[in-house]
């Protein structure tokens, strides 16, 4: 007995072609949405405008300096204030003034070069500084006479395993001691994320 075969319904492939045509119409649309934010970009990234000033530094303490007229805070970092103590053998010793020399052997007299475009709510530039090629916010925080705010984290990691400056005993940090001597408002760091959600919002402000 012999079986005959008759052909099944044909199958229509029409539906990959659509796929692919709407993959395609959806990859140009979103390059198109991409080129046309980064043209808005462009044209208005002279909204961050960065500042640079120079010359001889007056240290005010271990984070801020003034150049001339203008008041520098230091990015990414924050040292004891002036007038803090720390804990260190079982008495208190003044690691703010401890803090302020060492910025000043850092300096050691010569130009100090800041720049940035933040400043923070007294109006202080938020500064990267250098002098004599040395970068002034990460020297500090190595030598353990400010903490990481922001930035620097690996290297307040090596100078507490060091117990290097404040390191080598107890204190508070020092926002915590403004806002316990000061009632002053805890400040958000200030570290290189936060610089790129400020630059963000500065440039499509107005749009």
């Amino acid at each position: 007995m012999s079986r005959s075969w008759a052909p099944g319904p044909r199958r229509r492939y029409a539906a990959p072609r659509q796929r692919s045509l709407w993959r395609r119409l959806v990859d140009y649309g979103l390059t198109v949405v991409i080129l046309g934010l980064l043209i808005l970009l462009a044209a208005r990234l002279d909204r961050v405008e960065t500042r640079k000033t120079e010359g001889t530094a007056i240290v005010n303490d271990g984070d801020s300096i003034t150049l001339g007229t203008e008041r520098i805070r230091m990015r990414g970092i924050d040292a004891p204030e002036y007038s803090q103590t720390c804990r260190k053998n079982g008495g208190d010793y003044p690691c703010g003034t401890l803090a302020r020399q060492s910025l000043m052997r850092l300096i050691a007299g010569k130009p100090v070069s800041c720049s940035g475009w933040q400043r923070d709510r007294y109006g202080r530039l938020l500064g990267d500084c250098t002098a004599d090629g040395k970068d002034l916010n990460r020297a500090q925080v190595e030598a353990g006479w400010a903490v990481a705010y922001g930035d620097y984290k690996s290297e307040e990691a090596n100078a507490r395993a060091g117990k290097a400056g404040i390191w080598a005993g107890t204190f508070d940090q020092p926002q915590d001691w403004r806002a316990s001597h000061h009632g002053e408002v805890v400040e958000r760091k200030h570290g290189t994320l936060a610089s790129i959600g400020d630059a963000v919002r500065e440039i499509f402000r107005f749009w």
